[in-house]
């Protein structure tokens, strides 16, 4: 057509009116599925990290599995053994020291932070041991331990005689002639946290073992060292650092004494004073933001965030654990380590078992992520101090929970403590106080039934010997039990649940019911078509009654019972839920009716837990 044809019919008004009227509908839908696009964007769930997915499996890596006949477990072990934090459906693996150290320790008084110790291999043994676990998918949290080194360590010893720059690397005062004490503070394992050196004429701090002198970390040429540390293993390619001990980071520089907790007793225990110098200075989180942007630096790279976990032992003080999540503004941890259901021993009830769980959520910052652990190389194995009774419903609570599970090596399978005499002790700790010796968790891994668990297949050369009950509680033995009822593949079946159904992995959580017998809860999404009540008996044998919420169907149906007694498939009533003493149930029901927080106001949605309706499902990542 002309262009003179053109130019006259697009003159005419006919056809200018609904060219302009097509025009602005095309400009208004543009908007409209612009800010429908960005409205999506903003309040759709984020995909969760591989720090979220799955839960932490810690390795002791002297217990785990020995290949070359030491008695001491090795890296090549496990390398070997990986194909079972597999079966477990664990995607993390956190393995305990490896660093070079005369073991004073066990690992924790590092002579060298860029060399491994040659009871567990070499840097070769390492490196193959992170690509391997890479090739599978899993991912490497190693320890990173920055209050203290050896007193073996090069920088000890160049301080020690006053040469620059590491004069002042660790912490030095004059103290006096007589007792060599500037002050009252004791050490975590007992005795004065002061050593006198001779040739330097001065007295050095060490929180824990006089072996561990403490490093000045106020110093910056320390606080360089510690990072290029960080880079080092960054550039190996690990995955995240567990931060060790961080609350004892930092001292108060006038060295006063710390007050009695009971004037009429003396200083000769750590637990006999109130730590207000020697803990949680000012300048901790200063330190603690310095690493995390370190290694913020190589989760720039697509798919690898680069995680950060602080230890912290604050039992009466919550608020200061919170603190290591960081602030809106500076990130800190990704989470710091949550201890309290340790405490589930102290009493077996419903009742507390709620307090411990919501000592946690309720005070959580708002958008944060949980996290729950159980049991660790410190502390007393769950099932020696709840009692074997009670493994599987605990293991039920840490896999239903929202949030991260950490799992020592060995309770998956229910391990328990081992006896140690006075004169079998290895552990520091222990030498100064035999009750507080924590060799009896730290036995070796129960494969099979052999000799030595399966544990050393060359020889019955053990560190620390095995347990007795391994004959039957093994990894092989739980494997082959047919009905899928031992506890090892009733955490398998957990863990695998947990990361397939969006209801436990990313639904919010909501308190139900406690008494003296009973802990409830519920686990749900809205728009997704699955929800879950769990009833968890940490008492005796009870019948719980929620007829009270509406929102429940009348009748629920048992997805799995932690006692084989119950079947599967089996249909119950809300008015009448029977549990035995240590059993947990996971029941599920399906209801187009969600939960009324009206009836308990203890009902956590975190922001990675917020749904649009029906479209949350379109978001599973």
């Amino acid at each position: 057509m002309p262009k003179e044809v053109l130019l006259l019919y697009s003159n005419q008004a006919r056809y200018r009116v609904p060219r302009q009227i097509l025009f602005w509908m095309t400009i208004i839908c543009t908007v409209v599925l612009v800010a429908l696009t960005i409205t999506v964007i903003a309040l759709s769930p984020r995909c969760l990290s591989w720090w979220q997915a799955s839960p932490i499996y810690q390795v002791y890596p002297r217990s785990f599995k020995d290949t070359d006949g030491d008695g001491i477990g090795d890296l090549q072990g496990i390398k070997e053994k990986l194909d079972h934090i597999e079966y477990l459906n664990i995607k993390s693996v956190w393995i305990s020291p490896i660093y070079k150290s005369p073991m004073k320790d066990f690992g924790y008084d590092v002579e060298d932070f860029r060399d491994i110790d040659p009871h567990f291999g070499t840097m070769q043994d390492f490196e193959e041991l992170l690509a391997e676990i890479h090739n599978k998918g899993l991912k490497l949290i190693m320890d990173f331990i920055p209050n203290h080194t050896s007193d073996k360590h090069h920088w000890f010893n160049q301080s020690r005689a006053g040469i620059e720059p590491y004069k002042d690397y660790y912490v030095w005062t004059d103290c006096n002639d007589t007792d060599h004490r500037p002050n009252n503070w004791v050490s975590v394992f007992g005795n004065s946290s002061w050593t006198y050196d001779e040739g330097r004429g001065q007295c050095y701090l060490h929180q824990f073992l006089k072996e561990q002198p403490d490093l000045n970390l106020r110093n910056p040429h320390v606080r360089k060292e510690m990072i290029d540390v960080i880079k080092f293993w960054m550039e190996k390619g690990v995955d995240g650092f567990r931060m060790d001990a961080v609350k004892h980071l930092l001292e108060a520089k006038h060295l006063r004494d710390e007050p009695l907790v009971n004037p009429n007793q003396t200083a000769d225990t750590w637990w006999n004073l109130h730590h207000d110098y020697t803990t949680s200075q000012l300048g901790l989180h200063d330190l603690l933001r310095e690493w995390r942007a370190e290694m913020d630096i190589y989760s720039r790279e697509p798919g690898r965030h680069r995680f950060m976990v602080t230890e912290s032992y604050d039992y009466q003080e919550v608020e200061k654990t919170m603190m290591y999540y960081g602030t809106p503004q500076v990130k800190e941890s990704d989470f710091p380590f949550n201890f309290y259901l340790m405490d589930l021993p102290q009493n077996t009830s419903g009742w507390w078992a709620k307090r411990l769980v919501h000592l946690w959520m309720d005070n959580m910052p708002a958008g944060q992520w949980p996290n729950w652990v159980v049991g660790n190389h410190d502390m007393p194995r769950i099932a020696t101090s709840a009692g074997q009774n009670y493994t599987r419903v605990i293991n039920m609570l840490m896999l239903t929970l929202p949030g991260t599970p950490t799992t020592y090596y060995g309770e998956e399978i229910g391990m328990e403590n081992i006896e140690v005499s006075e004169s079998q002790i290895q552990d520091p700790a222990g030498k100064f106080n035999s009750s507080a010796s924590r060799d009896p968790q730290r036995s070796p891994m129960q494969w099979t039934n052999e000799t030595t668990a399966g544990f050393n297949t060359k020889n019955n050369n053990t560190w620390l010997h095995v347990h007795p009950n391994h004959a039957t509680i093994n990894v092989q033995a739980q494997m082959e039990v047919s009905d899928g009822s031992s506890v090892l593949q009733q955490y398998r079946y957990l863990s695998a649940l947990r990361q397939s159904d969006m209801s436990l992995h990313r639904g919010w959580f909501c308190y139900v019911h406690a008494d003296a017998n009973v802990f409830s809860y519920l686990r749900e999404l809205d728009g997704y078509h699955r929800a879950f009540l769990i009833v968890l008996n940490f008492g005796s044998s009870a019948t719980t009654d929620l007829s009270k919420f509406h929102e429940l169907p009348d009748q629920l149906i048992i997805r799995m019972s932690t006692d084989q007694a119950k079947d599967v498939g089996e249909v119950i009533v809300k008015s009448d839920i029977k549990t035995e003493a240590g059993e947990g149930l996971l029941i599920e029901f399906s209801s187009d009716t969600r939960f009324n927080p009206s009836h308990s106001t203890e009902c956590y949605i975190s922001e990675k837990a917020c749904y649009l309706g029906a479209l949350d499902i379109l978001y599973n990542c």
